[in-house]
């Protein structure tokens, strides 16, 4: 008896880390839906290991930004052959309609209303839309234990972002660790956890940290892959960082995560995850306003994220 052929599933999702984790959400509802589904996944190369372990992965195709965007001709080479039963296509394109499909979902180019999570929902009629999800394995899980060894409490710290003007200051950090961790805090004898990407821009940004902190902190900065960095942010009783692609894979595991924002959009892209919250900088978006937040609000911030009940 001959079987049906499984779905076959294009999803075309960001260049960028934190958009592709929030695109996750889509992806686990497709895969639930059509769980004999073959999918492939077409990002940007610092994306390309949010996808590393997803399950009914086909392959991922790695997008490298081209002159005269001949990077989507690439693309268009390697799926041109195939007839899709959904072409979906988070980067606005026209690409969808240059390859047989059988149903085609396109996000509208530019600035869209609401926060992204919204956004990516409403292109499939889900609210509320699906939460992202993080993708490891057993083998991650055991170097996550490795090494975050013992029963905890992990503070996991993001000291680092892709832009100086979204970093809150390392003192702050420092204090904000201290005051968590401290014999009457809410993580008593906590050790912390400091993660960054890769570069010495970020290895920069989080030294100042790692040198206060000392023999309590574990260097993580630009040594994990993603479903690493995924597998050691599972195990941190709380993930406090700067507005970045760590925070939304934070908020994937379903750890706490305390989101810090200054000059970017926390409406858009506040961290999404059954347990999250934001503290905001004071101030107009067009200044340097990460100086603002205090340490007494984004401690305030802290303490009631880990008392707060877990959303459904």
């Amino acid at each position: 008896m001959l079987q049906p052929r499984p779905v076959r599933i294009l999803f075309i999702t960001s260049t960028r880390i934190g958009d592709a984790v929030l695109s996750t959400g889509l992806l686990d509802h497709l895969i639930r839906a059509y769980p004999q589904a073959k999918v492939v996944v077409a990002c940007g190369p610092v994306a390309e290991g949010v996808f590393a372990r997803m399950p009914n992965r086909a392959w991922t195709i790695v997008l490298e930004k081209q002159r005269f965007r001949l990077h989507w001709l690439g693309l268009w080479r390697q799926v041109a052959g195939s007839r899709w039963d959904l072409v979906v296509d988070l980067r606005g394109s026209g690409f969808a309609w240059m390859v047989r499909a059988k149903r085609r979902v396109v996000m509208r180019g530019g600035r869209n209303p609401g926060h992204r999570l919204a956004q990516l929902g409403a292109l499939l009629g889900l609210d509320p839309p699906p939460l992202p999800v993080a993708w490891f394995g057993p083998a991650e899980r055991t170097r996550a234990a490795m090494l975050l060894p013992g029963e905890g409490p992990w503070i996991g710290l993001g000291p680092t972002a892709n832009w100086d003007r979204k970093v809150w200051p390392p003192e702050r950090f420092i204090a904000l660790f201290e005051a968590l961790s401290a014999p009457f805090g809410p993580l008593p004898g906590a050790r912390a956890a400091i993660l960054g990407g890769p570069g010495a821009q970020e290895r920069a940004m989080a030294a100042p940290v790692l040198a206060a902190l000392g023999d309590r902190a574990v260097d993580l900065v630009g040594t994990l892959s993603l479903p690493e960095a995924a597998a050691v942010l599972a195990r941190c009783a709380i993930f406090i960082g700067n507005d970045s692609g760590l925070m939304h894979l934070s908020a994937a595991t379903g750890t706490p995560t305390l989101g810090l924002f200054g000059p970017s959009r926390p409406e858009e892209y506040a961290p999404a995850g059954r347990r999250t919250a934001i503290a905001v900088a004071p101030g107009s978006p067009a200044v340097d306003s990460m100086p603002g937040l205090t340490l007494a609000a984004a401690l305030d911030a802290a303490e009631r994220l880990l008392t707060a009940p877990v959303a459904a």
